[in-house]
This record gives structure tokens, C-alpha cells and sequence, in this order.
């Protein structure tokens, strides 16, 4: 499916959004104050050792320490046809105060730290440069009767340049020429020449190695044979890129393009109203049906309802329509939300597998589309369909939202009444605890009315089993949950 790239500039601000077919497909954010860190290389100090968890804390310089499991240290190759051997313990391979050089594989999430791996791999157009082993690897979808002719080409050119380490190679080098590997392998064998000197003459914790800008990262990465345009709405930005594609990705230049319209780029395709609708929990479909979608730490629920599509014919086609319809809604969403980890769908209950596994193979074939890992198992016995899609990133809501000061990120809060009863007991301990003149009850405006109201007597009934005064003060400054007890 043909697509086109938006790139929205700002100072403070980078956004990409992928459109197919007129519909914003997925969004990247990069701000200025928190760019992403996958990739970036770090010389790190080894904070703490933990063999309870077969893991390290690592200080590369971040607000927290980053997390490095056994399972990501590299271990040298083992020769061909011996027994693989599981990794030594974490604490027989680092030490505390120990300096290492390390990747970041994962952006912190939440509360989690970044994920590291003393494996380096750094990135090019055509090839990725494994500095510390030495196999060369053609990409699995590369056609199998050219795999072993790109391997042959890359270890002649690699040895023709004096190259150490190994290579993968990209996709996109499956139509390259001799010359566009070679520089491919000069400049990630400068960069790799300039992290070894800066992790000799820098103190840990320190950063060696930034990946790419987004924009780049879009030129170099996402652009493919189905990419029409990448429009870009900022000159500086226009020009910054077209100096990196002339050096580094020369068959995308006749594709950039300069937006100069009076409207925002993104307004063309509605793509803030997508932002807006994909922060919310409903998805709407075209034929009346709907999604709910709940994200936690630890999954994603996808619910799926007929809601006010009837069909035409009979219930069994309207919920065969309604499922279909929303197999390409959630694997869209996956990809526009960037939703990863555990995913659980609850399609509509169907009457027969004929209609089940024609509903797996709809979303199947639209996951295909999706360039993060995906993979999606059968329908349980409860109708349930458990998938997984790799997540490298924050989700959207995670980059663009933060959990609601007032309920913490629970969706609801206790009503008045409850916080109003609450309030008479915290005064009934506070009595039993000390001597004071009285009590002075500090809660919002909505308790107020609920103790001065209904619940009047029931706080008349407290001061005079107490023997001591309890008046009610409102306070806007109080969220509805909150209380303050003042004792006179």
C-alpha cells in the first residue's frame, strides 16, 4: 500500500506521522527535552549487582539507573558444533564500580529504567556493524538465492577495507552496488574508531554515541518502494535533510518535498483530530460497532461490541461484519497508539471456527503491515485471542499523557458521600487519640454540601458523643478525595 511521510518541525517539538490510504497509520514524537535513547551508546559504571534477579543497575548518566540482565552480556562465540552452554552467572561476569560500554535496547517506561546490552550494534543505511563478533548475516527477507551472494560480496569488500567485526545486511541493501556497501562500511568503521577513543578518554558515566535525529531515522529506516513523499514543513529541516540523504540514502532525495502551503501539514490528513481520538478508550467503526481499549502496565484489553450496527441480513453476519471490521481497526491502532507488550482481544463470540479463523487470518494480514515484531496465537477456549507486538518505545498516551493528579491514574474517584463518612470516622480516632477544644473539618466543596446536608445530623450526632465541637470549612483548593482534619 502506498504511503506518504509527514514531517511536522517545530523548535521544541519533531512529529511523523505514516499515511495510507488518506488515514494516518502511525506517529512518532521526538521533543527536544526527552529524545529517545534507544541506541545510543554509553560508558556506564556498574552501580549495584543483583544475582536474586540475574541482573545489573547500570549509571549511564540518566535520572534513573538502567537495567542490564544477564541474558543481554555478550558472550564471545562458541566454536561450530559445540554444545551451546548456558551464560556464567551475573556477579562472575560484573562488579560493582566496573566500567562497561553499553546500548540502550529499550526507552524507559514508566517507572523502569532503560534496558541495556553490552552487545553493540550500530546502525547504516545498508548494513548494521556488529564490532565484537564476527559473522556476517543477510536479512531473512532478502529472496534466499541472493542471501549468499550479498554474504560473499560483504566479506570480500569487508577484508578489501580492512574491516574488523561483522555485518548484517539490511534490507535495503538488497539492490545495492559494491561502492554503496563499501562507504556504508568506512563510515561505520569511523564511528565505531571515534566511540573506542571517547570511552578511553571520557570518565563513566558518559554518552559515546547518539543515534540519528527522527527525521534522519525516518530517511534511513521507514522510507521504502511504497513510500510516495516525505513532506517536511520546515526549511532548515528540508535542507538538514537533504544533506544527510546525498550522503547517506541518495534514492530518496527525488522524493523529499518541501510543504509551503498555508494550512499545517498534519491538517491535510486530520492527523491531530487521530492524536486526539487515539488518547481516548473508544474507537468508533463505520458500521456502528466500537472497540474499547484499556492500557496497563502489564497489557493491553481490546473489547469488541456491535454497539449500534444491526447488519442486514441475520445476527450471524453482523457479528462476522462487526469482527472483520475491527481486525483492521486494532491492528491500525496498534500501530498508531505503538501498543506493545501482552494484547488481549475479546472479539464478539462467533458460531463456528470457519468464521473464527477467517477473523485471525483479517488480522493477521493486516499485522503483516506492521514493522514491529508481531505474533498472534489462536482463540482460546474462552474466545479470547492473546498476540504480542515488540515494544521499543513509550506508547502514545504514555509520551503524550500523565496519570490524572486527582485519581492517580485510576479513571475514578470516591463519590462525596463516601469521603463525607470517611471524614466522621477520621474525627472519631483523632478524638480517641487527643484532647483538643474541637475539630475543624477542611474538605471540598461537594463534601461540604454532603456533611452540612444529608449527612447534618450524623455529624451533629459525632460532637455530641465526643463532647466536643466539629465544624465544616470548604476548601477549593482540595481535591474531592482529600481532607483535613484541624484540631482547635
Amino acid at each position: 500500500m502506498l504511503q506518504d511521510i509527514l514531517v511536522n518541525c517545530s523548535p521544541y517539538e519533531t512529529r511523523v506521522a505514516v499515511v495510507e490510504d488518506g488515514a494516518p497509520q502511525e506517529l512518532h514524537v521526538e521533543r527536544a527535552v526527552e529524545r529517545g535513547r534507544v541506541g545510543n551508546i554509553y560508558l556506564g559504571r556498574v552501580a549495584r549487582v543483583l544475582p536474586g534477579m540475574q541482573s545489573a543497575f547500570i549509571d549511564i548518566g540518566l535520572e534513573r539507573a538502567a537495567f542490564l540482565h544477564v541474558a543481554d552480556v555478550w558472550q564471545p562465540p562458541q566454536p561450530a558444533g559445540t554444545p551451546r552452554t548456558p551464560p556464567r552467572p551475573i556477579e562472575k561476569q560484573v562488579f560493582v564500580g566496573q566500567t562497561l560500554l553499553v546500548q540502550v535496547i529499550k526507552d524507559p517506561i514508566g517507572s523502569k529504567g532503560a534496558r541495556l546490552s553490552t552487545q553493540i550494534s550500530i546502525a547504516g543505511r545498508q548494513l548494521v556493524y556488529l564490532p565484537q563478533d564476527r559473522h556476517i548475516g543477510v536479512s531473512q527477507k532478502i529472496p534466499s538465492p541472493q542471501r549468499e551472494a550479498l554474504r560473499e560480496r560483504l566479506a570480500a569488500l569487508a577484508q578489501q577495507e580492512g574491516a574488523t567485526g561483522g555485518f548484517i545486511v539490511r534490507t535495503s541493501a538488497e539492490d545495492a552496488d559494491d561502492a554503496e556497501l563499501a562507504n556504508d562500511i568506512a563510515y561505520l568503521q569511523k564511528i565505531w574508531a571515534r566511540i573506542r577513543e571517547g570511552a578511553q578518554q571520557q570518565p563513566a558515566p558518559a554518552l559515546l554515541h547518539e543515534e540519528l535525529t527522527l527525521p534522519q531515522r525516518v530517511l534511513r529506516d521507514m522510507v521504502g518502494e511504497n513510500t510516495q513523499a516525505i513532506v517536511v514543513d520546515s526549511r532548515e529541516q528540508f535542507e538538514a535533510l537533504r544533506a544527510f540523504a546525498r550522503a547517506f540514502v541518495p534514492e530518496v532525495l527525488e522524493r523529499l518535498r518541501y510543504y509551503e502551503g498555508a494550512r499545517p501539514v498534519f491538517d491535510l490528513y486530520n492527523v491531530d483530530e487521530e492524536i486526539s481520538r487515539a488518547l481516548g478508550r473508544r474507537v468508533e467503526l463505520q458500521s456502528g460497532g466500537y472497540l474499547v481499549i484499556d492500557q496497563t502496565e502489564a497489557l493491553t484489553t481490546i473489547d469488541v461490541n456491535t454497539g449500534a450496527f444491526v447488519g442486514v441480513r441475520n445476527f450471524e453476519e453482523t457479528i462476522l461484519k462487526t469482527n472483520l471490521e475491527a481486525a483492521l481497526a486494532i491492528a491500525r491502532q496498534l500501530r498508531l497508539r505503538n501498543l506493545g507488550g501482552i494484547v488481549v482481544i475479546d472479539f464478539i463470540d462467533m458460531f463456528s471456527d470457519e468464521q473464527r479463523q477467517s477473523v485471525l487470518d483479517e488480522l493477521r494480514s493486516h499485522l503483516a503491515r506492521d514493522r514491529e515484531r508481531t505474533q498472534v496465537g489462536e482463540f482460546s477456549p474462552l474466545g479470547l485471542v492473546e498476540m504480542t507486538r515488540r515494544r521499543m518505545r513509550e506508547s502514545l498516551v504514555q509520551r503524550l499523557c500523565e496519570p490524572c493528579h486527582r485519581c492517580h491514574g485510576s479513571g475514578r474517584t470516591r463519590t462525596a458521600r463516601t469521603v463525607a463518612y470517611d471524614t466522621l470516622r477520621e474525627v472519631l480516632r483523632e478524638a480517641r487519640r487527643f484532647e483538643p477544644g474541637g475539630f475543624c473539618v477542611r474538605v471540598s466543596g461537594e463534601v461540604a454540601d454532603v456533611l452540612r446536608g444529608e449527612a447534618a445530623e450524623h455529624l451533629d450526632a459525632l460532637a455530641e458523643f465526643i463532647g466536643k465541637p466539629v465544624s465544616v470549612q470548604p476548601d477549593a483548593a482540595l481535591g474531592p478525595e482529600h481532607f483535613d482534619i484541624v484540631l482547635l
